[in-house]
């Protein structure tokens, strides 16, 4: 069973900084996508960013230039790392996995959701 836990929420003021993590317990994390999604309050989930079994990454137009995202197969961890924090960045971060050496945007793609951490980001 693979299970995914995101903590590194919080509450923060516009222009701040937050790192975001996702431990994924699986035995063959190295051949797995993750990507993260935020829900915003009133609105579908979207897209964020996402990196490859094979290190690649990939942002949302909205988050280019700001969030970084990484992994450490070793620590079976993705992280998130977020910069110049905006208001319009607030929501539920949920990370998703699934096996495999594509692109994955799309919700359905992935087989595996953690719950979530809040992101709140005060102007």
């Amino acid at each position: 069973q693979v299970r995914l836990v995101e903590s590194g929420g919080g509450l923060v003021q516009a222009g701040g900084s937050l790192r975001l993590s996702c431990v994924v317990s699986v035995r063959t994390f190295s051949s797995y996508a993750v990507g993260w999604f935020r829900r915003a309050p009133g609105k579908e989930r979207e897209f964020v960013s996402i990196i490859t079994s094979g290190d690649r990454t990939d942002y949302a137009d909205s988050v280019k230039g700001r969030f970084t995202i990484s992994r450490d197969n070793a620590e079976k961890t993705v992280y998130l790392q977020m910069r110049s924090l905006k208001p319009a960045d607030t929501g539920v971060y949920l990370c998703a996995a699934r096996e495999g050496s594509n692109w994955y945007y799309h919700t359905a793609s992935y087989d595996h959701w953690g719950q979530g951490t809040q992101v709140t980001v005060s102007s």
